[in-house]
């Protein structure tokens, strides 16, 4: 069975435990506190790991983090929603806008 590696320099993703669950606040739900809180987090392999192994990656933005590899070439899922039918049109009623304040209004240099 071959395992699925990365190599340094490629994108991938981590996951570490960012608090543990005594380090967890104490309004929480019994189902919730027993468990860690994970983060996720996306970046280039600063070496090579194979799936599951803890790995360093650089991210976007520069920070250097380091967890268990759980994704290799991973891709951008989230959502912001449906869009809201209020601005669906934004961007066509501003670009008419403009035309017409061009075609009437003041010209360059006036």
């Amino acid at each position: 069975m071959t395992r699925e590696r990365c190599m340094t320099g490629q994108w991938v993703e981590v996951e570490r435990v960012l608090l543990e669950p005594a380090d967890r606040a104490a309004n929480l739900p019994e189902e919730t506190a027993g468990k860690p809180l994970l983060v996720w987090v996306k970046g280039f392999a600063c070496g090579e790991a194979t799936l599951g192994e803890e790995c360093e990656v650089e991210t976007m933005t520069g920070r250097v983090v380091r967890g268990r590899v759980s994704d290799l070439d991973p891709a951008y899922t989230h959502t912001f929603g449906s869009q809201p039918r209020e601005i669906a049109g934004v961007g066509r009623d501003l670009r008419a806008r403009l035309a017409a304040f061009r075609a009437t209004g003041p010209k360059a240099g006036e």
